[in-house]
């Protein structure tokens, strides 16, 4: 059984391993032979499949921020396609990752109808709605394996075939570490005020979000000279950007690799852009603040001739559709704002605790462990019925 998947960024690769993982242990459960072939990065290739193009560092968010990553995408587009035609899987997944997917799917659906199609993790659109994507989402999908409810309902109206897994970091965070275990990990001491930092995971984000959230960070610790930063890395390609911003803003900061989750559960506080760490924050009950920056031209278009609107960015306010933890969003992502919002985490235990409120809501919303396992049976189940 050769199943394809596709997807890119830091976020698709964790995702699209975790899948690889169940859908591997599932076939071994019922002695089926898996191939795996895939667009993704080293977390799913260690987790057993033979990567056809590493996505993880030309992803981004925006128009002209996509600019530069048009032609390598072509190119892997191009690679993945030529595969896809000489070599027909069983089944295609896509993961997230909308505008390569489209393609992929489109592609697919004309020159190889009969292999069946899954969206797992769809790309937030029902958030933004527009609808042109939407209806491309459905006329390549034959299954669509929802990680939200909100999600779910929103294709189940575009007349997509809909089921709600959940989310997968409901399974991640089984391992994750607990708050002390994650202090002596990086030798934080208890009593100590930590903070981490999540910047980046696209180039894009070094440029835009990285230099507001180290101002933010510079007079935090002119405040609390008892503060020490945990930055973990994304990608290694960003470590020489942030050393250099650390030491030009004067921060009490430490660089981690591949520590992602000790940073965040060891944290008094994360100050993050908007994405899956979000959620990571909010299972692992750490206050947060979520910001986020596009080219102002990207936000100046997208407002004025797109007429773009959100409710909400980061994941734990979309789960339940309310504010739970605080966005600050484009000119709102100011360093003042930012200095207002964490210290109001930090000293008001009142507000700390509507947060973390918030958060049971947010678990709720998540569903139940087993949600890699879920996706996976659906997939093979499809996969089988395709042959």
């Amino acid at each position: 059984m050769r199943i394809f998947i596709s997807t890119g960024e830091v976020s698709g690769d964790l995702q699209g391993a975790m899948l690889i993982e169940a859908l591997k242990r599932q076939a071994t459960a019922v002695g089926a032979e898996l191939e795996i072939v895939a667009l993704g990065g080293d977390h799913m290739a260690a987790a057993g499949a033979t990567l056809l193009g590493n996505t993880t560092g030309i992803g981004s968010m925006g128009l002209l921020e996509s600019l530069p990553f048009v032609l390598p995408t072509m190119q892997i587009q191009r690679r993945a396609k030529q595969y896809l035609w000489q070599n027909p899987p069983d089944l295609l997944v896509l993961i997230d990752y909308l505008g390569p997917n489209l393609a992929i799917g489109s592609y697919l659906r004309q020159h190889l109808p009969h292999v069946p199609v899954v969206y797992y993790i769809a790309p937030q659109i029902w958030v933004w709605s527009p609808l042109a994507s939407a209806n491309r989402i459905a006329k390549i999908t034959d299954r669509l394996l929802a990680i939200f409810p909100g999600e779910a309902r929103f294709f189940q109206e575009k007349g997509v075939s809909v089921g709600w897994v959940g989310h997968p970091l409901v399974d991640r965070m089984q391992t994750a570490p607990s708050r002390d275990k994650a202090r002596v990990s990086l030798g934080i001491e208890s009593d100590k005020l930590a903070i981490a930092l999540l910047p980046a995971s696209r180039q894009q984000e070094v440029k835009y979000l990285l230099p507001v959230m180290l101002e933010a960070a510079q007079q935090i610790q002119a405040k609390l000279p008892q503060v020490h930063f945990w930055i973990p890395l994304s990608l290694t390609a960003y470590r020489g950007a942030i050393e250099k911003a650390i030491k030009r803003y004067g921060l009490q900061a430490t660089l981690l690799e591949g520590q992602t989750l000790e940073a965040i559960a060891a944290a008094d506080l994360a100050i993050t852009k908007s994405g899956t760490v979000n959620l990571e924050a909010a299972l692992l009950d750490v206050p947060q603040v979520v910001l986020y920056r596009v080219n102002p031209i990207t936000a100046w278009i997208a407002r004025t001739f797109l007429n773009f609107s959100i409710p909400f960015m980061s994941p734990p306010n979309l789960v339940v559709m309310d504010s739970i933890v605080p966005e600050l969003l484009q000119e709102e992502a100011t360093p003042a704002r930012i200095v207002q919002e964490s210290l109001n985490l930090l000293l008001n235990p009142q507000r700390n605790q509507q947060l973390l409120a918030g958060y049971q809501q947010v678990r709720q919303g998540l569903g139940e462990v087993g949600v890699c396992d879920r996706a996976a049976g659906e997939i093979l189940q499809l996969a089988g019925g395709g042959k």
